[in-house]
């Protein structure tokens, strides 16, 4: 039957009133929200309490009483969830809980994630795969969960939280910015795949963001021995690196507000592009990459790292103090 499951020519092809606009009204459109309780998340969240779009905010277990210090509460449109994106069954009873009540999901924003702070050599295979796991396999496993439904409606949105580490990547974030060129990858084939039922796929890359996002890094067993060490080859690594991102964070004119603010814009854009630089250096890190030939951009970022000279074996040895 013309427009059915069984006749994949018309699924393919969706209808004219609803090509490059919304099925739904836009201010009726459901939205998943994962990571919500805290940093962007929570700034994401705020600004789309503003609208009246209907929300399903998540956390993990633990996190939950934040929503309510920051002033959340569930309502006829607000739904507040558990949910460890890690977790299978978590992923399926949240999707499953808004096909069966609301239909469906028409926005996905998977901004639930965190960053590893190590260089190579200090990443395990199961530090690495912990990284994967939620910034990459998770993200794309509740991509799976809600196509469906956004495939029969011929409409939806998925934006995938990405960084500025997806476009380039730094000394001692080798696991994080792997996670996120992974992410960037499977984002822009999706990104083919299923335009042909109006779905839109957008990577929202935000740099540094002014906010003590820093301080939640994690390290892992070797790296965290590794910066207390001043013997250890890699401690200059992170001696310069941890000072060096701390002080950009803290001088840049972006904040989580201003990122969440361009979230939604694209969540209500009529045709929103596939990558959104979402800070001032991100747009800058986009434009070199496009305009310097590659072996000059990677001698100029080397050129550019804090205090590169003390890194290695031609390093000054002097203890830390003098």
């Amino acid at each position: 039957m013309p427009g059915s499951d069984s006749d994949p020519v018309a699924l393919q092809r969706p209808p004219p009133s609803l090509s490059g606009a919304p099925r739904h009204d836009p201010g009726s459109l459901r939205i998943l929200l994962t990571g919500a309780s805290a940093g962007l998340g929570l700034s994401i969240a705020r600004r789309l309490l503003d609208t009246e779009h209907r929300l399903i905010l998540t956390a993990r277990e633990a996190s939950l009483a934040r929503f309510a210090e920051a002033g959340i509460e569930e309502s006829a449109r607000v739904r507040l969830r558990p949910l460890d994106v890690t977790d299978a069954k978590q992923r399926r009873r949240v999707v499953g809980e808004a096909n069966a009540d609301w239909d469906g999901i028409d926005v996905l924003i998977n901004n639930a994630g965190v960053a590893y702070r190590s260089v190579v050599e200090h990443v395990t295979e199961a530090d690495r795969l912990a990284q994967m796991d939620i910034n990459f396999r998770s993200p794309m496993e509740l991509t799976r969960l809600v196509l469906p439904r956004m495939r029969a409606q011929c409409f939806g949105r998925i934006l995938n939280v990405s960084s500025v580490g997806g476009m380039m990547a730094m000394p001692t974030m080798s696991a994080y910015s792997a996670s996120k060129f992974a992410l960037e990858g499977a984002s822009e084939a999706l990104w083919y795949e299923v335009r042909p039922w109006n779905v839109r796929v957008s990577l929202i890359e935000p740099g540094f963001i002014n906010s003590d996002g820093f301080e939640k890094v994690r390290w892992t067993g070797l790296s965290e021995a590794s910066k207390e060490a001043f013997s250890d080859p890699y401690y200059n690594h992170y001696k310069h690196m941890e000072g060096f991102i701390a002080r950009v964070m803290k001088r840049v004119p972006s904040t989580p507000d201003s990122v969440a603010r361009t979230v939604v814009r694209t969540v209500e854009a009529r045709r929103p592009p596939l990558r959104v630089p979402a800070t001032i250096d991100a747009h800058l890190f986009a434009l070199l990459r496009r305009m310097l030939p590659r072996r000059l951009y990677h001698r100029l970022l080397y050129a550019s790292l804090p205090h590169i000279r003390q890194w290695g074996p031609r390093a000054r040895i002097m203890p830390p103090g003098t």
